[in-house]
């Protein structure tokens, strides 16, 4: 069976309260993940309007503050759902390990999507500090 979904994590000398409170503000998606969106609208406090591209997709916020997971769920084509899964967890001495997992596109590979995982990852603990 192929590889239908790829993985990464990055551990951060930021708390896990600092990482999880960026992820929760979908606002902040275009800054830290600019190739998942362009412009994000609230439509409620779990769902948002997402465009990319000039595509418009709806996505659904799932927050568990206390397991510090928050997971973007957006609707894909023949009426699956699929998005970002992330956890952030805590590191015994401090800081926290931020783990991601989300799925490969039709048009994407997976060493692709892996560096992309990457560069959001490093951007994202960027923005925590800021």
């Amino acid at each position: 069976m192929p590889t239908q979904t790829v993985t990464r994590a990055v551990e951060s000398d930021s708390e896990p309260i600092e990482i999880y409170n960026v992820l929760a503000k979908v606002s902040n998606i275009p800054k830290w993940a600019p190739v998942f969106a362009d412009a994000i609208e609230r439509i409620d406090d779990t769902h948002y309007s997402v465009t990319k591209n000039d595509a418009t997709f709806n996505l659904q916020l799932l927050l568990h503050p206390s397991a510090g997971t928050v997971d973007y769920i957006r609707e894909m084509p023949n009426n699956k759902r699929g998005g970002a899964y992330i956890r952030v967890i805590p590191r015994p001495l401090g800081g926290c390990a931020v783990i991601i997992t989300v799925p490969i596109g039709p048009n994407t590979n997976e060493s692709d999507v892996g560096r992309t995982l990457e560069q959001e990852l490093a951007e994202l603990i960027r923005l925590a500090r800021a």
